[in-house]
């Protein structure tokens, strides 16, 4: 046991890193590296953040299906410095699967859990932009996860309608979409490339794996819309903005 604790304090004084901290380079940006959580509430979360860590929960669903509820929440801590450069990395990490790691122990290298996840709310101080909070949700393959996947618009330096001096009214930034956990995209790209001015690309017109399924009341929503000028506010809205 003393050996034990002198191994430790050498390591300590030697400034080795905790081995869910020295991950080889080449999984560190795409493995979620944490520990376990026993603590809750305002001053534990505080307590982990001070240290430079992130309190975490990760969910796992009671069925297939997300309207099956919640099974199970764990308790989780994980790593602000490895978020901040994942989150740098990736626009899309809240629509893109990632695995995680749980480690006994920060300085502990026994793995109790590891699967694919799906990080779906990061909460940032609004003055620091510091990460405070991380929720994910098991995403094993045939698990169905709903999605909110941002949209992108692409071909706008070849659509017509903007080449004659339209204005590209965008709608939506996101949708919403029910994913089999293996088949979720990172983004939903409309095409831009063969409209005029007046055309307009609908929810429903856009093209997706087929076992993405759209969550929305009507799916004849328009998305974008090319317009002739760009729109004038109304004096109405000025108003309310002054």
């Amino acid at each position: 046991m003393a050996q034990c604790l002198r191994g430790k304090a050498a390591a300590a004084a030697a400034g080795v890193a905790a081995p869910w901290r020295r991950v080889a380079s080449a999984s560190y940006h795409h493995t979620i590296q944490a520990v376990p959580r026993e603590t809750t509430g305002p001053r534990a979360a505080a307590r982990e953040r001070r240290h430079g860590r992130v309190p975490a929960v990760l969910l796992t669903l009671a069925g297939a299906a997300p309207g099956n509820g919640i099974a199970h929440r764990k308790l989780l801590t994980a790593d602000r410095k490895q978020l901040a450069v994942m989150l740098k990395q990736s626009p899309y990490f809240l629509s893109t699967p990632v695995r995680l790691q749980v480690r006994a122990g920060e300085r502990s290298n026994a793995v109790v859990h590891s699967g694919t996840v799906l990080p779906i709310k990061v909460h940032r101080d609004e003055a620091t932009g510091h990460i405070l909070n991380l929720v994910m949700v098991q995403a094993d393959e045939g698990t169905m996860l709903k999605v909110n996947l941002p949209v992108e618009f692409k071909g706008e330096d070849t659509c017509p309608g903007l080449k004659k001096g339209g204005f590209l009214q965008k709608i939506r930034t996101s949708l919403v979409y029910l994913c089999p956990a293996e088949q979720i995209p990172p983004k939903i790209e409309v095409d831009l490339t063969n409209l005029d001015v007046g055309d307009r690309v609908l929810m429903n017109d856009i093209p997706v794996h087929p076992s993405l399924k759209l969550l929305s009341k009507n799916e004849t929503m328009p998305v974008c819309k090319i317009l002739a000028s760009k729109p004038v506010e109304s004096e109405t809205m000025q108003e309310l903005k002054s």
